[in-house]
């Protein structure tokens, strides 16, 4: 396995409190920063529109990366890249939660159990929140799962190993895309979330956690990972910050 320091991942948090989890997917070594953090279950955030495209491409109810996938409503919300009809890529590299609540209603609570159940994602629980499960809210119960969990589900996807059609991973593959360099190509997506406020954030700055989850390509290997950021402020963008940090720091990226 490529070496990921603790002290480059160190560096890469800084003063920033998280974890960060990475893991060989051809030998299942792992290199972990924040070990208990990494074994505490926390929403997903937005990283569950990962798993919510794989149930609707296995479903039948996510086609093609730039076909419409959701047409706007007509209701302003504060974060302006949801105001518009979206394609799946776009709502997935914009994080646009209606769109993929929408998705959730399509698939019902009841297909979405079974799903959950067939992954074996996390605690496994919808909360009786089926279009908004994954979304931490004060007062509100959201599915758990750990960033080392995630890291392991990332795996099992990339090789192979979940209940899934390769022309489905394929896709979601294609979608993931986030960057690429002369040493590798990183997958993921993004979450950031409110612990705080059972209303739900109305920019970025109200955001308390942040996740990136996903793969990265370098040479002839693939690492899965799982970055969670936590503090007043954080975002995803400050998890995938922190992620290109560590893998350019090794060389992987």
């Amino acid at each position: 396995m490529a070496e990921v320091t603790q002290e480059q991942m160190r560096a890469a948090f800084g003063q920033v409190d998280g974890a960060f989890v990475l893991r060989d997917c051809t030998t299942g070594e792992e290199t972990v920063f924040g070990v208990e953090t990494a074994d505490t279950a926390f929403g997903p955030c937005s990283t569950f529109k990962i798993w919510n495209s794989l149930i609707g491409l296995e479903e039948g109810l996510v086609t093609e990366p730039d076909e419409t996938f959701w047409t706007w409503d007509g209701e302003e919300r504060s974060f302006v890249a949801w105001n518009k009809d979206q394609t799946w890529r776009s709502a997935f590299q914009s994080s646009c939660v209606p769109a993929f609540q929408e998705l959730a209603r399509k698939i019902g609570a009841e297909r979405m159990q079974s799903w959950l159940e067939k992954l074996d994602y996390g605690n496994k629980d919808q909360c009786g929140r089926p279009d908004a499960f994954w979304l931490p809210r004060a007062g509100q119960k959201t599915i758990m799962i750990t960033p080392r969990e995630q890291a392991r589900m990332v795996c099992r996807l990339v090789n192979g190993k979940l209940p899934a059609r390769a022309e489905s991973v394929a896709k979601l593959t294609e979608v993931m895309k986030l960057a690429a360099t002369e040493q590798g190509t990183l997958y993921g997506k993004t979450g950031s979330g409110l612990r705080e406020r059972p209303e739900g954030p109305k920019s970025e700055v109200d955001f308390d956690m942040g996740w990136l989850v996903g793969f990265v390509e370098s040479g002839e290997k693939k690492y899965a990972y799982a970055c969670l950021v936590l503090g007043d402020g954080l975002t995803g963008k400050d998890a995938r910050r922190v992620v290109e940090a560590a893998l350019g720091a090794a060389g992987i990226l």
